[in-house]
C-alpha cells in the first residue's frame, strides 16, 4: 500500500511538475546573443518565474517519491510502475497547454503505456521466483535477498 501511494505521488507530481515548467519556459524569451547569454537568462529565469520554481519543485518532490519507492521495491517494477505519468502528461497538456495531441500520438503513448504494464506485472516473489500477473505492488526487498553473485552498489 505505501508503495502504491508513493508511486501515486511520483506521477502527479511528475506530470503536473513538468506542466508547469512548459508554462515557465513559454515565459522565457530565448532570443539571446550567445549560448553563455542564454544560459545566465534561463538560470535567473528559473530563480525568478513562479511557474519555474514550483515545477522544480514538483520535480524535486517526484525524484524524492522515486527514489523511496527504488528503496522498497525493484527498479524493474518502479519504472513501469510510473508509466501512467505519460498519460497523465499528455491530458493535462491538452486540457491546460492547449496542445493538440493527435490519433497517432495518443496511441504511441498507450503502447508505451501498455508495454511497461506487461512488465511491471511481473515482477520477484519474496521467495525469487517470477510471479505472473501478480499484485500492483512489488514485495520490499532486504539486503539478504540480493541474488547470488550480485553485489551492493
Amino acid at each position: 500500500m505505501k508503495t502504491a501511494v508513493v508511486l501515486t505521488i511520483a506521477i502527479l507530481a511528475n506530470s503536473i511538475g513538468n506542466i508547469f515548467l512548459t508554462l515557465g519556459m513559454r515565459d522565457f524569451d530565448s532570443a539571446a546573443a550567445s549560448p553563455e547569454a542564454w544560459f545566465l537568462l534561463a538560470a535567473r529565469h528559473v530563480v525568478s518565474d513562479p511557474w519555474m520554481i514550483a515545477g522544480v519543485c514538483l520535480l524535486i518532490v517526484f525524484l524524492a517519491s522515486y527514489m523511496t519507492a527504488l528503496s522498497w521495491a525493484d527498479l524493474s517494477f518502479v519504472l513501469p510502475a510510473t508509466a501512467p505519468a505519460y498519460i497523465l502528461t499528455a491530458f493535462l497538456a491538452k486540457m491546460y497547454l492547449g496542445e493538440s495531441i493527435t490519433p497517432g500520438r495518443w496511441a504511441g503513448t498507450l503502447l508505451i503505456v501498455a508495454g511497461t504494464v506487461l512488465v511491471g506485472r511481473s515482477f520477484l516473489a519474496p521467495d525469487g521466483g517470477t510471479t505472473q500477473g501478480g499484485p500492483a505492488v512489488a514485495a520490499p526487498r532486504e539486503s539478504s535477498q540480493r541474488e547470488p553473485g550480485s553485489r551492493a552498489l
